[in-house]
């Protein structure tokens, strides 16, 4: 199983595909100077349970950090994820 994620800025969002097919996304929108609300997360029902969701947050994420962005976690499933992943608690927005 190949996964690739890419901004789909023109979208305002994170796409993710298995094997060229699109598979999922991670919306977000600009909230503030540096600082992106994601939230919601979506997952084709086909690949759930296989990582493709914690896939596409964690390459959504290390894409933010890079780009030296913070987030608002709406999204439950990126609350959760960033509960796992303490290592991504920086990207909060505090404020």
């Amino acid at each position: 199983m190949e996964l690739t994620v890419e901004d789909a800025r023109e979208r305002s969002r994170f796409e993710v595909r298995v094997d060229g097919n699109l598979a999922g996304f991670s919306a977000y929108h600009l909230i503030d100077d540096g600082v992106l609300a994601l939230p919601h997360v979506e997952v084709d029902p086909a690949y759930e349970g296989r990582g493709v969701g914690s896939a596409l947050v964690r390459e959504s994420l290390d894409t933010i950090r890079a780009r030296e962005l913070r987030i608002v976690p709406i999204c439950p499933f990126v609350q959760a994820f960033l509960e796992r992943h303490p290592e991504y608690a920086d990207l909060v927005h505090q404020g």
